[in-house]
């Protein structure tokens, strides 16, 4: 019996994969579109390996080109509880009433004061069931003046770290400041970057606007992107959630397209969520929440342009809601083969 007979699309050991750790790409190359290009054609199952600067070549001339435009915070900060003990806070997301989810690294209790530099402090309200805390932000003891995300987010710039993935296994240089953003990276919010998107020099960027309808929308990526499937059965798994927003002019071309039966191309597994979201539900800003893998399949998004992920992560199973699981499996193992680079900093995949 071969492993694909025993492989089972809800269950998510059938989405690991053994990669050796050298492949994980530490640092981007330069220049980025120098990465290597895997395209995979759905209709062939042709497997073509090539070069970022080229993928101009591989889409079709009437295809629609949609882009995550947020932009990564320096959403990691060092500091210490009133015991002296270091901690280590990594924003998540904004919710209401001022109040923000974060990560804590080091045990703090409910009402614990963490104090960062610049004056910056923390107190701790809430600890959830998944390790995730809820804090509320303060300057200078004044804690019932509490800041707003857009007030933080001055004092993260001056204070914080780029929150890089942890596979890296590195602290933060002052290149990842350019490297794990992209180039139109506008609407700030995000704690991971839309790595798709790395790949592009400013002259292919400028290239593809020219050839292509390209449009934009934000989607936060949260710590949640990282965070690996712990139940047997997938379905069982509750995926993070996101804030979103689709743009009238981006909303306007979908439906566009649609009569001029164009095709449309997600840059990223972040653009295809919301625009499948979309799809299902008409929303065009909220909360994103929808989960794609073999059973929840793309309804909208005919071309994806991606990394290459986790083993068991919700990302390997949103590429196989493309093209299935052996053949995500199979063109994980030519990637692999052809010592392609893993990851955030990786190279890329097309899928067409």
């Amino acid at each position: 019996m071969t492993r694909n007979d025993m492989l089972d699309p809800l269950k998510t050991q059938s989405y690991n994969y053994a990669l050796p750790q050298e492949l994980i790409a530490k640092s981007p190359v330069s220049p980025p579109d120098s990465a290597k290009l895997l395209v995979y054609e759905r209709a062939s199952k042709k497997i073509t390996h090539a070069i970022f600067k080229n993928i101009l070549d591989f889409i079709p001339k009437n295809t629609n080109i949609y882009l995550n435009d947020t932009k990564v915070i320096k959403a990691r900060i060092f500091g210490k509880k009133s015991t002296g003990g270091k901690i280590e806070l990594l924003f998540n997301k904004a919710l209401e009433n001022n109040i923000h989810l974060v990560m804590i690294k080091g045990k703090v209790k409910i009402s614990s004061i963490l104090y960062f530099s610049n004056n910056l402090n923390a107190k701790v309200l809430s600890i959830n069931l998944d390790g995730s805390k809820e804090v509320i932000f303060f300057e200078n003891e004044k804690i019932n003046n509490t800041l707003n995300f857009l007030e933080l987010n001055d004092i993260l710039e001056k204070i914080g770290h780029v929150p890089l993935p942890p596979y890296i296994q590195r602290e933060d240089k002052k290149s990842d400041e350019v490297d794990y953003q992209s180039l139109f990276a506008k609407n700030i919010g995000a704690v991971a970057s839309p790595t798709a998107s790395l790949h592009f020099t400013k002259e292919l960027l400028k290239t593809m606007q020219e050839n292509f309808n390209t449009y934009y929308l934000t989607l936060h990526i949260g710590a949640g992107t990282f965070k690996p499937i712990d139940k047997e059965d997938i379905l069982k798994h509750q995926i993070h959630s996101e804030y979103f927003n689709l743009p009238k002019i981006s909303e306007a071309s979908l439906k566009e397209a649609k009569n001029e039966s164009r095709k449309i191309m997600a840059v990223g597994t972040t653009v295809t969520r919301v625009l499948e979201y979309y799809k299902r539900t008409s929303k065009t800003s909220g909360t994103c929440d929808l989960f794609l893998h073999p059973n929840s399949t793309p309804k909208l998004v005919d071309f994806l342009l991606t990394n290459f992920h986790l083993p068991k992560s919700t990302l390997i199973m949103l590429v196989s809601s493309f093209i299935g699981l052996e053949e995500t499996l199979k063109i994980y193992e030519s990637a692999i083969s052809n010592k392609y680079r893993f990851y955030s900093y990786g190279d890329a995949m097309l899928i067409l």
